[in-house]
């Protein structure tokens, strides 16, 4: 009896995380990934070399946590996508550089970066999923390769290149043909004296 009042509670206290919003669907694996420190330590020497200015001292997520950082590298990236940097106030206007329409979130998906690997402001800014933010970071140095006007660092491996290849028409008959003597001969074979699906096999 006292294990399926624990068990009850247990799903109570669930329950109540979920409806609080902490552990939603893909936001609940994504916190459940571990901190890459290396990675992070790329990023942070990805990003000064990209702006070409020392960052200042301190952890990774304090130093990206005012998004004065990431508004900055944006502008580097694609000059003029936030117009205006909120360098100094409360917490609250801190945040609006990266979550306002016109900020850096909507800034790196006008840049190229697909929506499902933009992480949330409170990702960031209360710290409760940092390796998405991560993420995102890598997925914008992975972008960055798509622009040709970028001639900066690299982050993270090299995006493949895509081989397309053309074929005459004479080369596409030429396959169907192969296709059709490599798929062999079966005319004439059938299924004659195996009975019916189910039946006993008599010897």
């Amino acid at each position: 009896m006292v294990a399926c009042n624990l068990t009850h509670c247990r799903r109570i206290v669930i329950l109540r995380r979920e409806e609080s919003g902490k552990l939603r669907g893909e936001e609940r694996k994504r916190s459940l990934w571990a901190r890459n420190k290396e990675q992070e330590t790329e990023i942070l020497d990805w990003i000064q070399a990209v702006l070409g200015e020392k960052l200042p001292p301190g952890n990774y997520e304090d130093i990206l946590k005012d998004g004065v950082i990431l508004c900055k590298l944006i502008n580097k990236l694609a000059p003029g996508s936030v117009k205006k940097i909120q360098s100094k106030g409360t917490n609250f206007q801190l945040m609006e550089n990266v979550q306002r329409h016109d900020k850096f979130q909507a800034a790196i998906k006008e840049y190229g970066v697909p929506q499902e690997e933009i992480f949330q402001t409170a990702d960031l800014f209360e710290r409760r999923n940092i390796p998405q933010v991560t993420l995102c970071l890598y997925a914008l140095g992975r972008i960055t390769q798509k622009h040709p006007e970028y001639n900066g660092p690299r982050l993270g491996p090299k995006m493949s290149e895509e081989n397309k290849r053309t074929f005459t028409e004479e080369q596409l008959r030429a396959s169907e043909g192969q296709l059709n003597l490599q798929m062999g001969f079966n005319k004439g074979a059938s299924q004659a004296g195996h009975g019916g699906f189910g039946n006993t096999r008599h010897m």
